[in-house]
């Protein structure tokens, strides 16, 4: 009787754990809705494996958006991040997927606004001095004008979605400095990553201000940099233009997606 009793006991203590240790250990479950939104850092431009529906915009598979999408199972999930776009592209052609139900909110925009091409254009093809100055000129534009149109933004975003979490997502550095690197010298290189700051900065100032999360990615690129010799972006590809300067596979995988997982 008494050998009876203490195996019930047993049998229900150990039952008693193992329920707590499912407990603590669910299988993942669905999220909410989840929007993609921004410009080709978003989209997966330089990723390759891009969904054919998605034309010009470029939205890849290897995307962040995409991978977290696949991992998370959220309810539903809009991916409208679009190669190219800039703060008023946004407004005009991804917000409509944007609800009350809406959970999760990811974005990256502001580079094109500030002229990212030109400034690499300008960067790659002519001299130290008129490098420096395009990028001031770029610098003069996040002070002046791109608080107010990440505004614009930002609060369409908290109106049309007012549940939502939203992750705001910024750039990495370009370069490595201190290497002997073939291309840019070290004086355009260095402002470069200057600028990179610079944009950053003003952009989790303004999602702050919004109180939306900032996902800093320049820690997760550190040491994979063009000339560090391991990169995750894409040098300048005179065969693919529109690669240049974005991140590869793995820059998504590895650089944004895990600030992504951190933030969301």
């Amino acid at each position: 009787m008494r050998r009876s009793r203490f195996a019930a006991y047993v049998t229900t203590l150990l039952l008693a754990v193992g329920a707590a240790l499912a407990g603590a250990t669910p299988a993942q479950a669905a999220t909410g809705p989840y929007v993609a939104l921004g410009d080709s850092y978003s989209s997966g431009v330089g990723a390759g494996s891009y969904i054919s529906s998605s034309g010009d915009c470029k939205r890849s598979t290897k995307a962040h958006p995409y991978l977290w999408a696949a991992a998370n199972s959220p309810s539903s999930f809009a991916f409208t991040a679009c190669s190219g776009a800039r703060t008023g592209d946004v407004l005009a052609n991804q917000l409509a997927p944007l609800n009350s139900a809406t959970a999760l909110v990811s974005i990256s925009i502001g580079g094109n606004d500030a002229g990212f091409s030109d400034v690499m254009t300008t960067c790659v093809l002519q001299s130290d001095s008129s490098c420096l100055s395009r990028i001031n000129t770029a610098k003069a534009y996040v002070d002046a004008t791109l608080p107010g149109q990440l505004d614009n933004v930002y609060s369409a975003i908290s109106t049309r979605a007012p549940n939502a979490h939203v992750v705001v997502l910024g750039y990495p550095r370009f370069y490595k400095l201190g290497t002997t690197c073939v291309g840019l010298s070290e004086t355009k290189r260095k402002a470069i990553n200057d600028a990179a700051d610079y944009l950053d900065t003003a952009i989790q100032k303004r999602a702050a201000n919004h109180g939306f999360t900032w996902g800093d990615v320049r820690p997760t690129f550190t040491g994979h940099e063009l000339c560090s010799g391991s990169a995750w972006l894409h040098s300048l590809n005179w065969l693919n233009i529109g690669d240049s300067y974005h991140p590869t596979a793995a820059g998504q995988s590895g650089g944004y997606l895990p600030v992504l997982n951190s933030a969301a």
